[in-house]
């Protein structure tokens, strides 16, 4: 079970079907799961989907792995590749579930923000990619958390400037192809930079998609795939959001990311997963359970409090029996002190409009909303629960404060970290 508090939370038969509907989409996107499915090792072929690799030729195959999803698929492909698998370093986020990989060094970071040890460990990765030859074969696995991960900035910064950065960006409520946009121009191992590294070998580079759209160049902030930003592009968001004053160095100390041709053109970049895996699974469960589901978009974005209202509205005009479907990132403008992320936030919004018979959960597929919650139920219990306590939601939106009202009405999905990271999930049910 992904889902820990499932049992506190069932006390209707709406929260048990929206919990069981949820379920199925976060064990559709189990990263080892959908490597050992979608990966075969056969004589001298690697079979990805219904694409085909030979491995003849191949005189080491190493692998190379970053972000939220990076050790679990790590596990699993050590697994599929056994005697063949040559050396491998994967990096994931501190708090990980620890796996004991046989081939394969695990190192963990900082997420969300970039310290010394991200500097370290993408070091380490950038010196084995540095070692590979032309007849190598390197499978580079990229996730959702890689940005932050791949912290690499020119001599004389630190990931000190770029956490301020950051810090003003996502206070900004910035979407998530500014901020990369930006990000790829602090790092010397983002935007194509692995790429480059791992020039002139072979590389095969798996794909798991947080980011709306599934914008590959956006996802991770593209350390495999050639960036078509440039240094006048972050340069403009910089400005246009006033941030430049955030950090010491002129422009941010922005870096102009590899153009040429030629470290790219042994490059296979799959999109291996995506939240339309959850959604479908999801809609499928659903019809399982006696609801009419509708997959209403896998991009979902916009202001979080505002999504919420939106959603809830939507819900109001469809009939009994309905579960609509949504995948996607929402944003959140921090005017307050508070504690909280976007999906619970978005479930916070929600709450004066749901109705009874209604209820909208939204959570993060990697498990953390910005905290330790995954994220929220909105629901006319827990409306009745903030009345007999007398909280105010509205209060606690103005604070962005999301997560303590959760915490005192008993609104949390906790799942710990999940392994995978294919963006948010928002599940509407109407009874």
């Amino acid at each position: 079970m992904k889902i820990l508090n499932a049992k506190k939370l069932a006390t209707t038969q709406a929260r048990r079907a929206v919990l069981e509907i949820a379920e199925a989409g976060l064990m559709a996107v189990d990263t080892g799961t959908v490597i050992k499915a979608a990966i075969k090792l056969e004589d001298n072929r690697l079979c990805v989907n219904d694409q085909i690799c030979s491995l003849v030729g191949a005189n080491r195959i190493f692998l190379v792995g970053v972000g939220k999803c990076a050790i679990e698929a790590a596990a699993a492909l050590e697994e599929i590749l056994g005697a063949k698998l040559f050396d491998g370093i994967v990096l994931g986020v501190d708090g990980s579930p620890a796996q004991n990989l046989k081939t394969v060094k695990v190192m963990l970071g900082t997420h969300p923000l970039p310290t010394e040890k991200n500097i370290a460990a993408t070091k380490a990765i950038v010196a084995m990619l540095d070692s590979l030859q032309e007849k190598d074969l390197v499978i580079i696995i990229v996730s959702g958390g890689g940005s932050t991960l791949l912290c690499l900035p020119e001599e004389g910064a630190t990931c000190v400037e770029e956490g301020l950065v950051l810090q003003q960006l996502f206070r900004a409520g910035v979407s998530i192809q500014d901020v990369n946009t930006i990000r790829k121009h602090l790092s010397l191992a983002r935007g194509g930079y692995l790429a480059k590294y791992a020039y002139p070998a072979q590389v095969i580079s798996l794909i798991f998609s947080d980011v709306p759209g599934n914008d590959l160049e956006f996802i991770a902030s593209g350390p495999t795939i050639k960036d078509t930003t440039t240094v006048v592009d972050a340069d403009a968001i910089l400005v246009k959001y006033g941030i430049l004053k955030a950090c010491g160095l002129a422009h941010c100390g922005l870096i102009e990311t590899p153009k040429e041709d030629k470290y790219f053109e042994r490059v296979q970049n799959i999109l291996f997963v995506s939240n339309k895996l959850a959604l479908e699974a999801m809609a499928a469960k659903a019809h399982e359970l006696g609801y009419v589901p509708t997959i209403c978009t896998d991009c979902l974005t916009g202001e979080a409090r505002e999504v919420g209202i939106k959603v809830s509205a939507e819900l109001h005009a469809v009939p009994s029996k309905s579960v609509r479907l949504y995948g996607g990132e929402t944003t959140v403008t921090i005017k307050g002190q508070g504690k909280g992320g976007r999906n619970q936030e978005l479930a916070l919004g929600a709450l004066s409009a749901i109705q009874a018979e209604e209820l909208i959960m939204a959570f993060a597929s990697d498990g953390r909303d910005n905290t330790d919650a995954s994220g929220a139920i909105c629901d006319t219990i827990i409306k009745e629960e903030a009345a007999r306590l007398g909280l105010a939601p509205n209060v606690f939106l103005q604070n962005n404060d999301s997560y303590t009202f959760f915490k005192q009405t008993g609104g949390h999905l906790i799942t710990g970290y999940t392994g995978s990271n294919v963006s948010d999930l928002l599940i509407a049910l109407k009874s």
